[in-house]
């Protein structure tokens, strides 16, 4: 089983140098952003760029953030990354409706394509956009515009919308979705605390906006010592005696609970950021 990834590292395409960076810092995934990160009249300079590194395969996947999909520069922006060979993945800004997804994906041809869901609209249709096509890997919240769009303030005002984008994923067969960026990218001790409660609520791994940041989201999402003893115990025994048993401290396990110490077991085998 191939560990899942736990980190996606964001940098902006107008800026190569930043760019050149993130390749080589350690991420699972680098997240080349033309949306949010660069400025309006950098944005053909940012599409350039993107396009001229994502001629040649990459050392660790690259996907790209392309503006919105409302607006009058996603279009360039998919027709110039999406047959790249170095491309990876397409991650959509604010998507509000399934149709957008298919619509992307009959555009493209079939890169792997991930929904950013930053809206109230966009978190009540979470299912239907994350059932909407099978070039579709994955939805994930975007929470500043959420927030915003929400306008809630504090973190708990926002549990819900991330408690229904985890069962959207799941209802539809997908990872479980990553935790959106920590804006902070001073505040380590409030990113290990975010990501707690992200793995709580079933996230799995996180995009950054610093590379400081990667160590403390693998080290939140990578399982204990504790609860890799707990999973060798359950595997070993379902191995020994296939079916639902109790094992002789009184833990009843069952299909579900040898699958989660399987996937536990996988994370593991993460070669760990210093």
């Amino acid at each position: 089983m191939t560990p899942p990834a736990l980190t996606w590292l964001y940098a902006p395409g107008d800026r190569p140098r930043v760019v050149a960076k993130a390749l080589a810092a350690g991420a699972d995934v680098v997240v080349i952003d033309l949306e949010d990160a660069v400025a309006p009249d950098r944005k053909e300079y940012a599409r350039a760029c993107t396009a001229e590194l994502l001629t040649d395969p990459q050392p660790v996947p690259v996907h790209v953030r392309v503006d919105a999909l409302d607006g009058p520069l996603a279009a360039a922006d998919l027709a110039t990354v999406a047959a790249l060979p170095g491309l990876a993945g397409l991650r959509l800004p604010k998507v509000t409706s399934p149709d957008q997804v298919a619509a992307v994906a009959e555009a493209t041809g079939g890169p792997p394509l991930y929904a950013l869901l930053e809206t109230a609209l966009g978190v009540e249709r979470a299912y239907a956009i994350a059932a909407a096509h099978p070039s579709l890997r994955g939805i994930a919240l975007g929470e500043a515009d959420l927030r915003a769009d929400l306008g809630v303030r504090g973190d708990a005002g926002l549990d819900w919308s991330r408690a229904r984008v985890v069962v959207a994923a799941r209802a539809a067969g997908l990872a479980p979705p990553s935790q959106t960026v920590h804006p902070d990218t001073r505040d380590l001790e409030g990113l290990a605390a975010s990501c707690a409660h992200g793995r709580a609520l079933g996230f799995l791994g996180r995009a950054a906006i610093h590379p400081r940041q990667l160590p403390i989201i693998e080290r939140a999402y990578l399982p204990t010592e504790r609860e890799l003893e707990e999973a060798e115990t359950i595997v070993k025994a379902a191995t020994a005696q296939p079916g639902a048993q109790a094992l002789p401290d009184g833990r009843f396990i069952d299909a579900a609970v040898v699958a989660t110490a399987r996937r536990t077991l996988s994370l593991a085998r993460r070669p760990v950021l210093a």
